[in-house]
């Protein structure tokens, strides 16, 4: 990775978007999937079916989360409103947890438990392929939107999924993703009960795909914990901050330095620096001002700089 792992959010509108498409996209899945599993009596349906409103209530906590994160500062909050991003990105993922994962586990166990009365196969078939297809599409914009982010910072895909703070990217992935694996684990289950006549399969399936869910809700949930208690970027761009800093030559070197996410599009930047015994009052001042212009010139996710001038004989 280059010093661009600094990991820029993407811009506010193409995020926006991109929840967007998605959200459609799972709400409709949900009432076919709804409708589809009471038809063929799948569990493995049904538990699609509330995976798939999971995924439409995390849309919509993904867009209160941008929209309120992105309002200005004032007063009362200085620093802005980026933090509420993660806080409602975090509600998302636990959304996902409890209504997704929680309802396919114990359905499914219930079924695997009791078994259960299947209907007609086709139409829990034919809704399971226009469902890979609208999650297919969704994921692809949302894919594409971390491949452009990720080649302006010179990383790839993976690297900038994993560094960004921008959660609702990352959930949006995520969850496309596992989305499409739970339509395969759900198709399976229903091919193996037509075949066997054994409900058993249906069954595991839903706790397979609650399972899978509950992974994604955790991971993203810890994503959003971290970015909330005040995560720092990565070693390396923390250590391009110090070379930054120290390229000036009132500025001796770094004695310590602290930076925290603000939110998914604003850093703050806090260090103690070590300056020249010989240099004026004025030229310290002045030197400090350079140095975090520099800084949010070259890295404008920096929002704000705080340097404290530490004269050592």
């Amino acid at each position: 990775m280059t010093e661009a792992d600094h990991s820029v959010a993407p811009a506010q509108r193409e995020s926006v978007g991109t929840v967007i498409v998605a959200g459609l996209a799972n709400l409709a899945i949900a009432v076919a999937k709804a409708i589809a599993g009471i038809i063929s009596g799948s569990a493995g349906m049904l538990s699609e079916a509330a995976h798939s409103v999971a995924d439409t209530v995390t849309e919509l906590l993904l867009l209160t989360a941008l929209i309120r994160g992105d309002r200005e500062a004032d007063a009362e909050h200085p620093f802005g409103y980026g933090k509420s991003t993660f806080f409602w990105a975090f509600l998302a993922s636990m959304a996902t947890l409890v209504a997704g994962a929680g309802f396919a586990v114990t359905h499914g166990l219930h079924t695997i438990r009791n078994g259960e009365e299947m209907g007609d196969y086709t139409v829990a078939y034919i809704v399971l392929a226009v469902s890979f297809v609208l999650e297919g599409t969704s994921l692809i914009r949302a894919v594409r939107q971390v491949r452009g982010s990720a080649s302006r910072l010179h990383l790839r895909a993976l690297a900038y999924l994993r560094l960004t703070p921008d959660t609702s990217v990352k959930a949006v992935v995520l969850e496309d993703a596992a989305a499409l694996i739970g339509l395969g684990l759900a198709a399976i289950g229903l091919l193996l009960t037509e075949f066997t006549g054994d409900t058993f399969y249906d069954g595991a399936a839903s706790v397979a795909i609650g399972l899978l869910l509950a992974v994604v809700a955790l991971t993203l949930a810890r994503a959003n914990v971290s970015l909330l208690v005040g995560q720092a970027p990565s070693p390396r761009w923390q250590q391009a901050i110090r070379r930054e800093l120290e390229a000036d030559p009132v500025i001796q070197r770094v004695l310590t330095l602290n930076a925290m996410y603000l939110g998914p599009d604003s850093v703050l930047v806090a260090a103690e620096v070590d300056v020249s015994d010989t240099a004026t009052g004025a030229e310290i001042e002045a030197a400090a001002d350079a140095a975090a212009n520099r800084l949010r010139e070259k890295y404008p996710v920096i929002r704000h700089v705080y340097l404290d001038p530490t004269p050592t004989p």
